[in-house]
């Protein structure tokens, strides 16, 4: 759900506020009362943390292609 090739996911600010808000939504969620939408989006939190701090540092590094195989 999460393309983390894309360039509006580059900036580390970028990635702290989209985690940050979600966080931040569920607390006022669970604070309001709201348990059942507190966990839904303390769940989109943590899958956008884990997308965007997780696996964005470990992108696999593309080889480039063998110099042999074209001559």
């Amino acid at each position: 759900m999460i393309d983390i090739d894309h360039p509006m996911y580059k900036p580390l600010w970028a990635r702290l506020l989209i985690v940050g808000v979600c966080v931040a939504w569920a607390g006022f969620e669970f604070y309001s009362g709201e348990p059942f939408w507190g966990m839904i989006v303390g769940a989109m939190g943590i899958y956008a943390g884990y997308k965007l701090f997780y696996e964005f540092g470990r992108k696999p590094k593309t080889e480039p292609a063998d110099q042999d195989e074209h001559q």
